[in-house]
């Protein structure tokens, strides 16, 4: 049966204040809050965006509310009805958040099947199977995905200057907690591999990507990545694998990347077994489908 098209936008800004009585603006020293949301765009209009949103646990409840969008070009690429995700970033006033910015922003599901993106994403979907992508690991060796057939394969995208907390940190920070449990259980230890792909191979050197990967590993200069590997693909390579996993990648401020997630579980037959969008995934709960389907 072919699936409905899904695809992935480019990712956008914006500011705006909560509709309560709120202070004009918070201090610098606000803390910065962080929170995800899903909804139905409702309409586009200038500079705005109506985003339908689900419910936000400790930021707000369902609500139907106006956007302003810091890039108003990207209004064009929203329509009615497309479902979204994205990430808010939002500073905590006393009771009331301010400077509330949306990015990240990922169409789920699209409202007009007639509408065409200039890029093809794949959706990740179980039972596809994954190309035999090539890679340059963290000790500037080529590595390929089919090398690792016959065992399990847990991989996600991070570049190792992201600056966010929950989105690349958070998710070495997951696999290293992976990586752990995986380790307690040798036999499961001994049928999975894990695998951290930067989408900044100009910046993300296999000297960069030692470094990283020996810090989130713990073992530093003396870690011999056996289990887990950090690589990037080439250039040219960047947007065959990154369109294949959906990851959308579009350049920021200050050599910043804006992008979304894209954590996958692959079985030993080099098929997709499970596929995470996001980054509210726990590595309890993925460690416990990996042993579900060893078993």
């Amino acid at each position: 049966m072919p699936r409905k098209p899904l695809f992935l936008l480019a990712f956008i800004a914006l500011l705006i204040g909560c509709r309560q009585s709120a202070p004009p603006s918070a201090s610098p020293s606000t803390p910065e809050k962080t929170f995800t949301i899903r909804g139905k765009v409702v309409a586009t209009h200038g500079t705005h965006v109506t985003l339908d949103g689900e419910d936000v646990p400790g930021f707000m409840e369902p609500m139907t509310m106006d956007y302003k969008l810091k890039d108003p070009s990207v209004a064009s690429e929203l329509h009615p009805g497309d479902r979204i995700t994205a990430r808010i970033l939002a500073k905590k006033d006393g009771d009331n958040y301010t400077d509330v910015q949306l990015d990240n922003i990922v169409v789920i599901a699209q409202a007009r099947p007639d509408y065409k993106p200039p890029v093809a994403y794949h959706v990740p979907t179980p039972g596809d199977p994954v190309p035999d992508f090539h890679l340059i690991s963290q000790s500037d060796r080529t590595i390929h995905l089919d090398q690792f057939k016959g065992k399990f394969v847990l991989l996600t995208f991070i570049y190792t200057r992201c600056p966010l907390a929950d989105f690349c940190p958070r998710m070495s920070h997951n696999f290293a907690d992976i990586d752990k449990a995986l380790a307690a259980d040798p036999a499961l230890y001994d049928q999975t591999h894990l695998l951290s792909i930067s989408f900044d191979p100009k910046y993300d050197t296999p000297k960069v990507l030692r470094s990283y990967g020996g810090a989130y590993t713990g073992n530093y200069t003396k870690e011999k990545f056996l289990h887990w590997d950090f690589a990037a693909p080439t250039e040219k390579d960047l947007p065959a694998l990154t369109q294949f996993f959906n990851v959308g990648i579009t350049p920021g401020d200050e050599k910043s990347l804006t992008h979304s997630l894209s954590t996958v579980l692959i079985g030993r037959d080099g098929k997709i077994i499970a596929w995470y969008p996001s980054n509210e995934w726990k590595p309890e709960d993925v460690v416990a489908t990996i042993r579900k389907n060893v078993s």
